[in-house]
């Protein structure tokens, strides 16, 4: 297999190529053996010029997944199916769609963070959506992971984070928090968005849903930034028992668990940022 991974957008951008953006999000493009996936659209502005300095191929995307439907993942939707500018599926779950709230009541705070659009719009600019609680194949090797199960117990849904029904905030059980898996001769490669349900979670149904037992490469969003030290020694010792080859993180590790990530796993790890490519 040949197996390019491009990051469009994350919260960090290097020096050269001139002109990337670092912008709060995330969004990766996936080339496989010819089938070209693009794993969320960043925050705004961020992925569609990345995009255009590292010289995307728009028109090849055959399809979109959203790891779920916070702003940060789906903001860039309006400016990437401006360039791609022909119909593309986007796989979501269907509670993507739901009224998302950052919800903290102890200091009155409330915001939306859900996606910034409504369907219509999006579907006018080509957008087809897929709305499903199951994995989804998009081609033999690429699978989205569906509806990820909680199994661990000690990763757990930021209590801030809420769904709005009628006037009432519920915690959001973020069952919308999905990855993607891409099944190589070397192992799996794991995509993650937030992983909000659990870095582990993820991995543990990444094995399942493939029917794969090595996970080779793992990186994204790991939702590590408000993890416990508890937390963080569970995730860290059974990443190392599931024998993780290369960890890129980005987003929403955190600098601080970012960094106790690379002492752990020294040339094994790196910071995945806007314009870091890595081939398989």
């Amino acid at each position: 297999m040949d197996l390019r991974i491009t990051t469009l957008s994350e919260n960090t951008a290097p020096a050269m190529p001139r002109g990337l953006l670092g912008e709060w999000g995330l969004s990766v493009l996936v080339e496989a053996d010819g089938d070209t996936a693009l794993l969320d659209a960043g925050q705004n502005v961020s992925a569609a010029n990345n995009g255009e300095i590292l010289g995307i191929n728009w028109q090849k995307i055959g399809s979109i997944v959203l790891s779920h439907g916070h702003y940060d993942h789906t903001g860039g939707l309006r400016r990437v199916l401006g360039r791609i500018r022909k119909q593309v599926n986007i796989i979501a779950h269907p509670d993507a769609w739901d009224a998302k709230y950052a919800h903290i009541p102890q200091v009155n705070y409330s915001a939306y963070i859900g996606i910034p659009f409504q369907r219509q719009e999006l579907e006018s600019l080509g957008a087809n959506f897929i709305l499903t609680r199951e994995p989804t194949w998009l081609s033999e090797s690429i699978v989205t992971s569906g509806e990820i199960p909680m199994t661990t117990d000690y990763e757990v849904i930021d209590p801030g984070l809420c769904v709005k029904r009628d006037d009432n905030m519920e915690p959001d059980p973020l069952r919308d928090d999905q990855a993607l898996f891409i099944k190589t001769e070397q192992g799996l490669v794991v995509i993650l968005g937030c992983a909000h349900r659990g870095i582990i979670n993820t991995l543990r149904h990444a094995r399942q849903v493939t029917g794969t037992e090595a996970i080779h490469t793992v990186i994204g969003g790991t939702h590590l930034f408000r993890a416990s030290e508890v937390q963080m020694e569970l995730t860290i010792a059974e990443l190392k028992e599931m024998g993780i080859q290369r960890l890129g993180v980005s987003h929403c590790t955190g600098m601080l668990a970012g960094a106790r990530l690379a002492q752990e796993f020294g040339d094994s790890f790196f910071f995945n940022n806007a314009g870091t490519t890595i081939t398989l």
